[in-house]
């Protein structure tokens, strides 16, 4: 028997994303919001064109029956759970959401539920039926989570075996009864992650399974989790698109991306959410003129984008959160937008999710605490990118070689070359997609080894 080498490395993920994954957009729909009526059969109307759009995965937020007691808003909040096994009423029934999952199926698309694990509606019957599952304050009572403004809930306690196997069997329901396909986790850090890895394994055990955890942690890719939220990327390009920092902080996130996580891990890139629109802003107030540039970062960048219902449409307020609000859907250029983004990302291997797509490398630039340039590729498809997070125009050039060779410009579709000594005239980003395209991008067709080139018009960002 061959000897086993010690100081062979062991890979850090014992976890295998779901083959649909890789190169997967996801969307996230608020029912309450997403339509007047607000249920999931109004919903399903909405399938084939977020088909057409290019999303794959459904996020519903909870489904469940919310509590009374304590209640936040006319409605109440999603995440104050009353009945792990029931739907709530004013979305519709069970029968509802199994269509919503086949018709999203039947589509291509997949459909994963929002978990509340850490915490219960105060009503929740597990209350008076297991009050030893939950957590005590000082005093002995029943507490909510600490130092957050959740008055509307109580924390579970996830030292009770008891408690864990029930919740694993509520997981393990819908997957098995209803054929969702995975689950995204409220605050999933506030739960063991021994908890999390138990519960992959027996869903898996059902059909491979799609995982998201609301936190930040490489920890929670070792044996549960497919995706985590960017929430430090988001933090970053807001403060760069406010001009309260140059780009030092987005270098810093993909050093720590490149680093210190797993090379298999994928992390969500996202622009708006549930909490951010409701209790922060919209995209519009969030990233100004330069809310076109990080759409289109968060799609070419690694990781997977997330659009939050609404911002295909243009959606211009803060929803709601704990009442009836529901979007009012237009066609937008930022609908057009993602469309033609999501479809590059599909069609160009250098883009896709995890160890299936390629890593960013930085292309050094003359401006570059201000213009952001890289380069995507593998021996198939290559993708270079230039964006301009400044508010001035910016003109740039590339030292080194890593980007030379004949593109494709995406949106127009003309010939771009891109050797060394051009310089490229960079406009700063717009929040409007009128004539011009947010960037320059497309596949590299050659590397010639003296390229003639012509010099390209101002362009807001560059992706070639």
């Amino acid at each position: 028997m061959p000897e086993i080498d010690p100081y062979q490395p062991v890979p850090y993920m014992r976890v295998t994303h779901p083959a649909w994954s890789r190169n997967a957009t996801i969307y996230q729909i608020n029912t309450r919001q997403f339509t007047h009526e607000g249920t999931f059969r109004a919903a399903e109307t909405h399938l084939s064109r977020l088909k057409d759009l290019g999303v794959d995965i459904l996020w519903l937020m909870p489904i469940h029956p919310i509590g009374e007691k304590n209640r936040k808003g006319g409605l109440g909040s999603p995440y104050s759970v009353r009945d792990y096994y029931g739907v709530n009423p004013e979305f519709g029934s069970l029968a509802d959401l199994k269509h919503f999952v086949a018709a999203a199926h039947d589509l291509g698309m997949y459909v994963i539920l929002d978990w509340v694990a850490n915490h219960t509606a105060w009503d929740n019957p597990l209350v008076e039926e297991h009050p030893e599952w939950y957590d005590r304050d000082w005093k002995g009572d029943f507490r909510p989570t600490p130092w957050w403004d959740w008055p509307d809930i109580i924390d579970l306690d996830y030292r009770q075996p008891a408690l864990r196997k029930y919740m694993i069997g509520a997981l393990k329901y819908w997957v098995a009864e209803v054929g969702v396909d995975g689950y995204r986790c409220d605050v999933a850090g506030f739960v063991p992650n021994d908890f999390w890895n138990q519960a992959r394994k027996e869903l898996d055990a059902i059909k491979p399974v799609f995982m998201l955890a609301e936190w930040e942690s490489r920890d929670l890719y070792e044996a549960a989790f497919d995706m985590c939220c960017a929430s430090s990327w988001y933090d970053a390009m807001h403060l760069i698109a406010k001009g309260r920092v140059d780009l030092n902080p987005l270098y810093v996130y993909y050093s720590w991306n490149e680093k210190a996580y797993p090379d298999d891990s994928i992390r969500m890139n996202f622009v708006s959410n549930h909490d951010k629109n409701s209790a922060d802003g919209t995209e519009f107030e969030q990233f100004g003129e330069a809310l076109e540039a990080v759409i289109v970062l968060s799609v070419v960048g690694e990781g997977m984008p997330l659009i939050y219902n609404g911002q295909e449409a243009g959606n211009p307020k803060r929803l709601l959160f704990f009442d009836k609000d529901p979007i009012e859907w237009k066609h937008h250029p930022l609908g057009d937008l993602y469309k033609k983004l999501f479809a590059l990302k599909k069609a160009n291997t250098a883009l896709w999710n995890g160890k299936w797509g390629a890593r960013m490398i930085d292309v050094p630039n003359s401006a570059h605490t201000r213009v952001l340039s890289f380069v995507r590729q593998n021996d198939r498809q290559v993708v270079f990118a230039v964006l301009n997070f400044s508010d001035q125009p910016q003109r740039v050039t590339f030292p080194d070689s890593l980007h030379h060779g004949v593109y494709i410009e995406y949106f127009s579709e003309q010939s771009l070359c891109s050797p060394r000594d051009l310089l490229w005239r960079v406009s700063p980003a717009r929040s409007a997609c009128r004539d011009t395209p947010q960037c320059f991008w497309g596949s590299r067709r050659s590397h010639p080894a003296r390229p003639s080139c012509r010099r390209p018009g101002p362009c807001r960002a560059g992706m070639a």
